[in-house]
């Protein structure tokens, strides 16, 4: 484990006139080991974006457990965001987790 990575998770926030904004709120840090897997290019809403897939191995936590990844949360190391898609022990004492995640990149 070598990448400190912040886990966060989005919270809706009272926008003052009846509705909400989404924010992003940090639970917490882990230490976290980052593997690159598949990458392609697809149409954004502002015009190409590069999706990159990567594999994140964290610590495992307990379900239920407020640093526990989960699907929807993100992670943030510096400037790069990595969706977290989901997520699986990786043997079965679950001293491991492993996070499915995607970073995109406008090109």
């Amino acid at each position: 484990m070598n990448r400190q990575l912040v886990l966060e998770t989005i919270v809706r926030v009272d926008d003052g006139s009846g509705g909400f904004e989404e924010t992003w709120q940090p639970v917490g840090t882990l230490w976290g080991q980052i593997k690159p897997r598949t990458g392609r290019v697809r149409e954004g809403e502002a015009g190409a974006v590069s999706v990159h897939a990567f594999v994140i191995k964290v610590r495992g936590a307990p379900q239920g457990q407020s640093n526990r990844p989960t699907a929807g949360q993100r992670f943030r190391s510096g400037a790069r965001v990595f969706r977290i898609e989901a997520v699986t022990e990786d043997e079965p004492k679950g001293f491991y987790l492993i996070c499915h995640c995607e970073e995109e990149l406008a090109t």
